[in-house]
């Protein structure tokens, strides 16, 4: 069991906690769904190894020489780095160890060309994978041909890949998302909302927790404008990626 600095954390806390907290963020309780099913497994065993994998969005500009655990030229200036810091502060007992793999461009075909050395080797028991917005980015631009079809055929091919190969792995798939400022334009509509559906329709075949950041981010518009949380509509702003942090540690339970 997992560890806060008030001492153990029982799966009715975690349950009640994430619903809670998350139905604050959810436009139509999709958060406070996901957190349910999150509150249900929320214990980490001893020694657990976290992955955070995905495109340029998780790499945030991490030093890729750099390949221990915990180390913060290792793990970026985004939100595996925000996530790292408060899971190794709150729960010291566990001896958590977290990396990021993330790299920038890729898309899913590349995750799975690498899935091996950057994922399967590691064996974490928890691996968070946020991928899908250059499937569609480097389409557009005349870069790669693929379809949402392929885009679901491939993605879904990893993640039985990873429950095959890493038995009682908890996967994490959080929605792809974009805002509609900087590079976004109506071109990106309506095949990214497509490819978001995807996403979420392959974390609820699997069983899978699912990280609704579309939603989010839809919501805090309400607040600020879209370049406050993301520039260029794609990659977060510091205060971006602190707003992925607090609403994946709501929907994860962690």
């Amino acid at each position: 069991m997992v560890h806060s600095r008030e001492g153990s954390v029982s799966r009715r806390t975690l349950l009640g906690g994430a619903l809670a907290a998350g139905g604050a963020w959810a436009a139509s309780g999709a958060i406070a769904q996901q957190a349910a099913v999150a509150g249900q497994q929320a214990e980490l065993p001893q020694n657990s190894v976290i992955l955070f994998q995905g495109d340029s969005i998780t790499d945030a500009g991490r030093d890729r020489k750099a390949t221990g655990p915990n180390d913060p030229a290792a793990l970026g200036r985004g939100y595996p780095c925000l996530l790292a810091a408060a899971l190794l502060a709150d729960h010291p007992k566990a001896q958590l160890k977290v990396y990021n793999r993330g790299i920038s461009g890729n898309k899913v075909p590349d995750l799975a060309d690498r899935w091996e050395a950057d994922a399967l080797a590691l064996k974490p028991k928890l691996v968070s994978i946020l991928i899908g917005v250059n499937d569609i980015w480097h389409k557009l631009a005349g870069r790669y041909q693929g379809t949402v079809a392929d885009y679901e055929t491939g993605y879904r091919a990893l993640l039985e890949r990873t429950l095959r190969d890493l038995p009682g792995v908890r996967i994490v798939v959080c929605e792809p998302f974009v805002l509609r400022c900087g590079a976004v334009n109506e071109r990106w509509f309506p095949e990214f909302h497509e490819r978001r559906a995807v996403a979420r329709k392959l974390a609820e075949s699997l069983k899978l927790c699912f990280v609704p950041f579309q939603a989010m981010f839809d919501r805090a518009t309400s607040d600020a404008p879209p370049q406050y949380w993301a520039g260029d509509g794609v990659h977060p702003t510091l205060a971006g990626h602190a707003l992925m942090t607090k609403t994946w540690r709501r929907v994860v339970g962690i």
